[in-house]
This record gives structure tokens, C-alpha cells and sequence, in this order.
């Protein structure tokens, strides 16, 4: 059997909870950060398209997708067909009364809002409060640490689906037998970063020549690996190579 429908056979026996990571107006709000738009006049159709590609993603690798997602994605196909019926003259006329968007764009202002407040907070400086740090002067020679930029839920689909897009389709006669669990990978992550010691960029934990099965399971690992907080997911600079480094 090609190892490149996992599902024809079974499903993958694991299951990654979405539980801690982003919601979908995070998806949207990302989206939209992505492809550089304006929150007030979304190109409805654009956005419902990549975010079904996110969705589809999310069922290759099993993630446990909660219902808001799916609610969220009947919302923007209803309002996409809302904007293709044709419209009447009177219709025309009331037409920024009654922009199908608009409480979808309220609901992104106002969630992003709280998000940014949030991030604020975030940023208030906690040391001699709740958190204090033992001062280490660098010893000669050392390198700098580095600057890290976070990497949320989607920007890391998004590097993976550029990891699936390289994975060579396997040849349907050709059967081989790859017994590999998600708590294999994870011990295998966590030894390959110890050996690094220091961060390495994303697409280099995927082997080279490796089956779509491997490929998804090592994504499920460092997903896991992220929930246990063992790893961190992080850029030097926005919209740069990911990178893994252990916590």
C-alpha cells in the first residue's frame, strides 16, 4: 500500500487536541496579517479558500479540530454565497447597510483588540515581582543568544505544508513496512536537539527522502513537544525560516 494515503487503511492511531492553541478568528486575523489586507474590505472568497486549506490540513494530521472551527467555516461559506447572489437595484442601494461582512469585521476588531491589549500586558516587565533571574555575565568567546520572534499554530502549518509539498509520491507497487510512533519521534527531537545545542531550522527535522507518514508524524511530535513545553518554536525575525531549540 503507498504510504501516501494514510487515511485508506485507518487513521493514524494518534490524536493532537487543539486545547492551548489558536481559535479560528486567530486563523482569519492571521490570514489576513498574511496576505497583507485590509480588515475593513476582506476579499471574502481569498480568505474562505485558504482557510479551508488550513482546515484540510488540520484532518491530514488527525488534529482534534474544535467545532468553532467548523462553525467558523459554515460562516464564511454563507457569507461568500451571500456575496455572489446577484443583487438588486434596491439591494445596491443598501448595500454598506447590509455588507455581509460586517459582523465578521466587528468580531475581528473587537477580538483583536483584546489580543493586543493582552500581548501589553504580556510585555509589563514581571522581574523583582513574580520573577527573578541570577545575573550571568557572557563568558569571552560566547555566543550571543539569540532574538526570537514566536511562531503561532498556523505559521507553523504553513511550514509544513511547504515540507508535504516537497515529499516525493511513493511508488504504489513498492510496500514498505515503517513501524514509527509519535513517542518514537519525540525521544528522536529531543536527542537530535541535545546534539545541536543550539537552535536548528525547522525543515531540517524532517528526513530527507521521508515518507508522508513520517513526515506527518514528526509534525505531531514537535506539536506535542510544544504543548509539553520541551520545545520552542520561534523566528529571528518576522516572516524568517522557522526554527526548534529545547526549553
Amino acid at each position: 500500500m503507498a504510504g501516501d494515503d494514510l487515511h485508506r487503511e485507518g487513521r493514524l492511531p494518534y490524536t493532537f487536541r487543539l486545547e492551548g492553541f489558536e481559535g479560528p478568528l486567530d486563523l482569519l486575523l492571521h490570514l489576513i496579517q498574511k496576505n497583507e489586507l485590509d480588515i475593513f474590505n476582506i476579499p471574502i472568497a481569498l480568505i474562505t479558500e485558504q482557510y479551508l486549506e488550513y482546515l484540510q490540513l488540520m484532518k491530514v494530521l488527525d488534529l482534534d479540530v474544535a467545532g468553532e472551527y467548523l462553525l467558523m467555516a459554515s460562516t464564511l461559506l454563507h457569507i461568500k454565497s451571500k456575496m455572489l447572489l446577484p443583487k438588486s437595484s434596491e439591494e445596491e442601494e443598501e448595500e454598506e447597510e447590509e455588507d455581509p461582512r460586517a459582523e465578521l469585521i466587528r468580531r475581528l476588531l473587537e477580538y483583536q483588540k483584546y489580543k493586543q491589549a493582552a500581548g501589553e500586558l504580556e510585555k509589563r516587565p514581571l522581574l523583582d515581582r513574580d520573577v527573578f533571574i541570577r545575573l550571568v555575565t557572557p563568558e569571552p568567546g560566547e555566543e550571543p543568544e539569540e532574538e526570537r520572534v514566536e511562531v503561532n499554530l498556523f505559521e507553523l502549518l504553513e511550514a509544513f505544508r511547504q515540507v508535504l509539498e516537497r515529499v516525493k509520491l511513493e511508488s504504489v507497487h513498492e510496500v514498505i513496512l515503517e513501524h514509527l510512533s509519535v513517542e518514537d519521534k519525540i525521544q528522536e527531537i529531543l536527542t537530535i536537539l541535545e546534539r545541536e545545542k543550539r537552535s536548528m531550522a525547522f525543515h531540517r527535522l524532517f528526513p530527507e527522502q521521508a515518507s508522508r507518514k513520517v513526515v506527518i508524524i514528526t509534525l505531531l511530535a514537535i506539536l506535542e513537544l510544544v504543548k509539553m513545553k520541551r520545545i520552542r518554536i520561534f523566528q529571528l525575525a518576522p516572516f524568517e525560516t522557522i526554527r526548534v531549540s529545547p526549553l
